[in-house]
């Protein structure tokens, strides 16, 4: 009785032991993991879960390069890059903010591409984004870096549009590099460009 009775109490120590180890474990490792900034609720509100984007004019910004992201960021805050449906929404973040905003989206996962890939379409992107070197600035697996933005898996919609505004309205804010990378080219280059850019894996 009184064996099976230690043997209880044993257990309880155990038990509280193994619970205590968890405890503390799990609180450092939230301790050594930076808060998300509290302005991410409503960056997700356009820009979709972890930043993977659902709505097709608005870009995804996961896996974003934390200096992509950096600098879009102040320009966008002060008013070199036109985004009517930003106007205002950063105009009282500090730097510090913006670079903790830039670290939280550039750690996020991709979303992998889930639409239809016309193949015709796709091969033909392909071939014009070899042609044009796309992957010398983007890298080859179109993943971006420093300031250069991811193009593999971005919406489709928002590519297209995007190239379009560089091609058509070069200005403030924009990359005058691009301007002249996408000079010359037709529509439906760029429709096929996004297309393959927006499903490349």
């Amino acid at each position: 009785m009184r064996s099976s009775r230690a043997e209880k109490i044993k257990c309880r120590v155990l038990a509280a032991a193994a619970l205590l180890f968890l405890t503390s474990h799990a609180a450092a490792q939230t301790a050594s993991t930076p808060a998300a900034p509290p302005q991410v609720a409503l960056c997700t509100a356009c820009h979709g879960p972890n930043g993977n984007s659902q709505i097709p004019l608005t870009p995804s910004l996961a896996g974003q390069p934390k200096v992509f992201i950096e600098n879009q960021l102040v320009l966008i805050r002060e008013g070199l890059r036109d985004i009517p449906q930003m106007k205002g929404m950063l105009d009282t973040l500090k730097d510090p903010e913006l670079v903790a905003l830039a670290n939280h989206f550039s750690a996020q996962t991709p979303a992998k591409p889930t639409g239809s890939i016309n193949q015709e379409v796709f091969e033909r992107g392909k071939a014009l984004s070899a042609k044009m070197l796309c992957g010398s600035c983007h890298l080859p697996d179109y993943s971006g870096r420093q300031q250069m933005p991811r193009l593999a898996g971005q919406n489709e919609a928002f590519l297209a549009y995007s190239m379009k505004q560089f091609r058509d309205h070069a200005g403030l804010g924009r990359d005058t590099v691009m301007s002249a990378s996408l000079f010359g080219l037709k529509d439906n280059d760029l429709a096929d460009l996004a297309h393959f850019l927006a499903n490349y894996k």
